[in-house]
């Protein structure tokens, strides 16, 4: 009977732990929403610690953009990198970002798109127009008029108003066949992703 109320407080106890670990995340984004930097970072510093990815991520927020710390993009790329591994899509693009502009990092555009794609895959619009600046720049090795238009097609279905202009100044200078093409990879994309995006 004795270790029966034991098991049954120890459960007590994790539970109640574990909501209270959720509790201080939100408490922190709530913090953060409001620029109050020091509570968000009081909040989240021991959950990153312990390897919380929503965590880390704030973290990497507060490092990345001087908000309540002094700027230490090492710290952001090691706090994104921990969160983004676990599968936090905000974090995945925070880092396509890092290292295609090289902040931390020598720059890497084929990390960052690697980063981008991930982001992308969870349906996180900044990574689909990040993806289409990759391919519409035409003094790149990476220039590609029909992924550019792809990405941007996505971005401007996922309700980016701005993507709605981008591609429609790459389709002026596209031939029908390219844009039927980019059409097609956009239906096939949607069509391999219709839990992630609510499209109209």
């Amino acid at each position: 009977m004795r270790t029966l109320s034991r098991t049954v407080l120890a459960l007590f106890l994790l539970l109640f732990a574990a909501t209270a670990w959720a509790g201080d995340f939100e408490k922190g984004w709530k913090a953060y929403s409001a620029t109050d930097y020091a509570t968000a970072l009081s909040e989240w510093q021991d959950l990153a610690a312990a390897g919380d990815a929503n965590a880390c991520y704030g973290m990497g927020l507060l490092y990345g953009n001087g908000f309540g710390v002094d700027m230490n993009d090492e710290l952001a790329l090691k706090n994104y990198t921990i969160a983004a591994e676990k599968g936090h899509a905000d974090a995945q693009y925070s880092l396509g970002i890092m290292h295609q502009n090289g902040w931390g990092v020598p720059i890497d555009e084929e990390e960052g798109i690697k980063w981008y794609l991930l982001a992308a895959d969870q349906g996180v619009v900044g990574a689909l127009l990040a993806l289409g600046r990759v391919y519409a720049m035409d003094f790149s090795e990476k220039f590609d008029a029909v992924e550019a238009y792809k990405w941007f097609g996505l971005a401007e279905k996922s309700g980016d108003i701005d993507a709605k202009t981008k591609r429609e100044f790459l389709a002026s200078r596209m031939t029908a066949d390219q844009i039927a093409e980019a059409d097609r990879r956009i239906d096939a994309w949607m069509e391999s992703h219709k839990s992630v995006l609510a499209y109209e």
